[in-house]
């Protein structure tokens, strides 16, 4: 599992005691994302032996944080990875239904959607779920398959995802540009319902400001990922 954190000091301890009821051979890589606060030492006292830590020299974003994780993975050559935000929204307890459906529907990447299914849980504030919807439309289009959450940050990819992602992951906003990247790629994407908690502890990295510039740049990188060659995996997963 990979878990980029930014500031995550005060949720990680929870979310990584959450872990320990998880099967024991799955490992996890705390990305400490140039963290300012106590987050390194946050997770090094709690000496999880199957949680691994890496620190980034300075904030690059939640995409270099997720590249680096995936880096990790390609090169201890693990076959799945999952991502889990350091936020604690994402319930470890929903990981299994994510992975179920990596393996079961053949795909390549599955992304844990808020909006399929009638638990949603947690509903995020209501420019968020704009934003959200309007991206979800987009790539709906674009990818021709139904999209419900192209922001949402609990995902899991098979080999041929790890690798592509690994050598080129969008930076600032990842969740929406790599759909469209894996889907370009001639990867196969899919959702599953999920529950989703509200933030343990801690601010959302996207405030108001942050926000519109996400509303504005967002669909401009959807753009330059349509003018660009599309990349292809290194290998394929039958």
């Amino acid at each position: 599992m990979i878990v980029p954190a930014y500031n995550e000091a005060s949720s990680l301890p929870a979310l990584i005691r959450e872990f320990s009821s998880l099967p024991a051979s799955w490992d996890v890589l705390i990305v400490d994302d140039g963290s300012t606060d106590r987050t390194r030492e946050a997770v090094s006292t709690l000496k999880e032996n199957r949680v691994r830590l890496m620190s980034l020299p300075c904030n690059l974003g939640v995409g270099s944080a997720v590249q680096t994780g995936l880096k990790f993975a390609q090169r201890r050559g693990y076959d799945i990875a999952v991502q889990v935000d350091g936020d604690g929204q994402h319930l470890p307890a929903e990981i299994p239904r994510v992975l179920n459906a990596l393996c079961e529907k053949g795909s390549d990447m599955v992304i844990g959607s808020r909006f399929l299914g009638s638990e949603q849980g947690f509903r995020s504030t209501v420019s968020r779920r704009v934003g959200n919807r309007l991206f979800s439309w987009t790539l709906s289009v674009l990818c021709r398959q139904r999209i419900t959450d192209a922001t949402s940050g609990f995902r899991a990819w098979n080999r041929s995802a790890i690798e592509l992602l690994a050598e080129d992951c969008p930076e600032e906003y990842p969740e929406v540009e790599a759909v469209l990247m894996l889907h370009r790629a001639g990867l196969r994407l899919s959702e599953v319902p999920v529950r989703m908690a509200s933030r343990s502890a801690g601010r959302s990295t996207i405030g108001a400001i942050g926000g519109l510039t996400f509303m504005v740049r967002v669909p401009l990188a959807i753009l330059m990922n349509l003018i660009r060659k599309p990349r292809k995996p290194l290998t394929r997963t039958s």
